[in-house]
């Protein structure tokens, strides 16, 4: 009788065992995805946006799921406010930073960038009756200019529109409101941008596309320095540009806008 039980729990064993085997080797062969954070600031469309249901959707989007499928990693994306992302990326909330950033040496002192995924420059979106028809008409007294706090449109004013009077907001919703309402002369933004909002308003703006900088602006992926994910983000961006993944971006959200490019001899953002 006990040489019978002895029998029954070595059977039992080994077939617990074995289980636990076949168990450890579905684990090993389907392990969870590491998340990817990815900080963006959902307020910039088509670049960075919102469905009516609260799905993150846009170019920045696609852009980081891509990249997420190419690292084997889940995408999580984080939406917030411009003057967090850097304190975001820089404390470990997120991982990287895809939000239409433009690479500027200040902004390197704290952090690090890809290599450039997009090229843009500034522009004006300039009121109606302001009779301002080039970058200088703003650079005058009793001019007033709208910027988005912290962007590069910022920065520019600041720096080459001294006779003018700057009106710094958070949100660019804003300062095109300022313009369409004729409280100020222009709005000072990516190319991209201002023709987007004067599709929006034609009637009370105009765009004033051609570029009026020495140099383009380049955006790219920010992550913090010294970050090993540089390497993959850098191959993936390369890659995304070899075999036609940023133009069916730009097919799929920037139709209109590419053709107004190519009929102004502009170059195009991708």
């Amino acid at each position: 009788m006990k040489k019978l039980l002895l029998v029954m729990f070595s059977s039992l064993l080994a077939l617990f065992l074995v289980g636990c085997g076949e168990k450890e080797q579905e684990t090993k062969a389907t392990p969870e995805k590491k998340v990817l954070k990815v900080g963006m600031e959902l307020a910039y469309p088509p670049f960075e946006m919102s469905e009516k249901d609260g799905t993150p959707s846009g170019v920045s989007v696609d852009f980081a799921k891509a990249l997420g499928a190419h690292l084997g990693r889940e995408v999580v994306i984080e939406n917030i406010a411009w003057d967090g992302l850097i304190p975001s990326l820089k404390t470990g909330k997120v991982d990287l930073i895809i939000s239409s950033m433009t690479i500027t040496e200040e902004r390197k002192k704290s952090i690090d960038f890809s290599i450039p995924y997009a090229q843009s420059s500034l522009a004006v979106l300039a009121g109606k009756n302001s009779g301002v028809q080039s970058i200088n008409d703003l650079n005058a007294e009793g001019k007033k200019v709208a910027v988005k706090k912290g962007s590069t449109g910022h920065i520019y004013a600041k720096d080459n529109l001294k006779n003018a009077e700057i009106l710094v907001f958070d949100k660019e919703a804003t300062c095109v409101l300022e313009v369409v309402q004729g409280k100020a002369d222009g709005f000072i933004y990516d190319q991209l941008t201002i023709y987007k909002n004067y599709a929006k308003n034609m009637d009370t703006t105009i765009p004033l596309l051609q570029s009026f900088q020495k140099d383009f602006e380049f955006w790219g992926v920010a992550l913090r320095q010294n970050d090993p994910l540089k390497a993959d983000v850098n191959a993936f961006i390369e890659k995304a540009k070899a075999d036609g993944t940023f133009d069916t971006f730009a097919n799929k959200y920037l139709t209109d806008a590419k053709k107004t490019f190519d009929k102004l001899g502009i170059p195009f953002f991708f």
